[in-house]
């Protein structure tokens, strides 16, 4: 395996241009020699133990995943459009398209997780490979082509592979029945315009990420190196939950919540709960520490410490299921009381379908996050195995870094559930077993799917230590 700085000085003897002096202006000579620098390092091997080649294909599955899922949501949302659009017995007045829009605009949350999650594992490990091309002379010029490059090269592999994937998805949707009747292939299959668009958005995403890792080499190439414990964040992100909340209790009290004003309140209500959450997993970090009583514990309490952002967003997704899990079952009971209404029984299908892949996408994003922390941390992974440290006590630390977030976001969600339920349908919702039974089965299913997703990590954790 060849060292990043070994290897700047190897591009250097192959004759591609770095100056070490003044950085010139752009030019087709700069631009030229960023292009031989990026196939080079294409070409190169990596050595197997190098987690720039794992990274590399989590990376490009984490786009794939996310492209497949956003072209299948997209295409429900169309299908309900149509049917809206045709008229005769399934007019609904747009209901339906609302309600599908509703979901949709719950799903783009962790699809632009996941997506920004892919974006960031792939600029992980190739910080400290651009700090040391910058070292050895590149201009911001060249390190900004060969970013923009490679992360626009595996955003399209992935985007491309998902293109043909959501073919695949397609047939699994198909018995899903709405309106006493399924959907048809060709209602699924979204227009051209909608995978042009789709594609080019996943390809954006990724270079805006990428553009960001930048900031990092461009400005300093030694800056990638500094590790520092973010301040605390401040309780007043609290604030703005509590009089959101108290603002949709008083709609609902005075009859002014109407579907419109509902999925506005949904999607403010998940803003305002994204702000929230890092504060609430810097507090839980501190309390776990305070409490730890293993080394695993404390070592996975000090990470959530050094990045809540990152810890919430690990488990936001959860969070998200959480709450369409409370939604899902509050259609069930009325369900359950024999309404003759088809759209009572759509919208606990409904909530179902949204509910699992939800759950699917947050396992996704939590083996990418995953990823991407270790590779992040491999320095201390490194130190902690040379200290003697034994492969179980980071495994265990790996798992409580994500098991005691995800028990977090889980009693976040189910209280912002309540908030948004309890006002509308009364005390009597505690009261059904059934109902209260299938919010937990259904709560504990995703948790599973998450924690599964964290087995990913091992790879890695073995890769870093190589």
């Amino acid at each position: 395996m060849t060292a990043p700085g070994n290897q700047a000085v190897t591009m250097k003897s192959q004759g591609i241009a770095m100056s070490a002096g003044p950085e010139p202006a752009a030019s087709a000579g700069s631009l030229r020699s960023a292009l031989r620098l990026w196939r080079l390092l294409r070409v190169r091997d990596a050595g197997r133990s190098d987690p720039q080649r794992l990274t590399g294909v989590l990376a490009v599955v984490a786009f794939a995943v996310t492209t497949a899922v956003l072209l299948l949501v997209l295409g429900g949302f169309g299908a309900f459009q149509q049917r809206a659009e045709a008229g005769g017995p399934y007019s609904d007045e747009g209901f339906y398209v609302v309600l599908a829009g509703t979901a949709s605009v719950l799903l783009l949350v962790p699809l632009i997780t996941l997506g920004g999650a892919a974006a960031r594992l792939s600029m992980a490990r190739r910080d400290e490979r651009l700090a040391a091309l910058r070292l050895a002379g590149a201009t911001t010029s060249q390190v900004s082509v060969m970013t923009v490059l490679d992360a626009t090269v595996q955003a399209l592999a992935g985007a491309f592979i998902g293109t043909a994937g959501v073919f695949a998805l397609i047939p699994l949707v198909l018995p899903v029945t709405f309106q006493n009747r399924p959907f048809t292939y060709a209602e699924l299959v979204p227009e051209w315009w909608v995978f042009a668009l789709t594609i080019t958005g996943v390809a954006l995403v990724s270079m805006l990420s990428a553009g960001a890792s930048l900031r990092k080499v461009a400005i300093t190439p030694l800056g990638v190196a500094a590790r520092h414990t973010p301040n605390p964040l401040h309780w007043s992100r609290v604030v703005p939950l509590v009089l959101f909340a108290a603002c949709f209790a008083v709609l609902v009290h005075y009859g002014l919540a109407g579907i419109v004003v509902l999925v506005a309140v949904l999607a403010g209500g998940f803003a305002l709960l994204n702000l929230l959450g890092p504060w609430v997993m810097s507090l839980v970090g501190r309390l776990s520490a305070r409490r730890a009583r293993s080394v695993g514990t404390l070592i996975a309490a000090r990470r959530i410490i050094d990045d809540p952002k990152g810890a919430w967003r690990s488990v936001g997704g959860v969070a998200l299921c959480t709450f369409i899990a409370g939604l899902t079952a509050a259609a069930a009971m009325f369900d359950s009381v024999g309404s003759d209404d088809p759209i009572v029984a759509d919208l606990s299908t409904g909530g179902l379908l949204t509910l699992t892949i939800a759950g699917l996408l947050a396992a996704v994003s939590t083996g990418v996050m995953q990823a991407g922390g270790i590779i992040d941390q491999r320095t201390q992974y490194r130190a902690l195995h040379l200290a003697g440290t034994d492969l179980t006590v980071m495994h265990a630390a790996r798992l409580r870094q994500t098991a005691i977030p995800l028990l977090a976001a889980v009693l976040i969600a189910t209280a912002a559930a309540l908030v948004f339920m309890l006002p509308a349908l009364g005390f009597g919702l505690l009261s059904s077993v059934p109902l209260l039974i299938q919010f937990l089965l259904s709560v504990v299913a995703v948790c599973l799917l998450v924690l599964a997703g964290n087995l990913v990590g091992a790879r890695v954790v073995r890769t870093v230590l190589a």
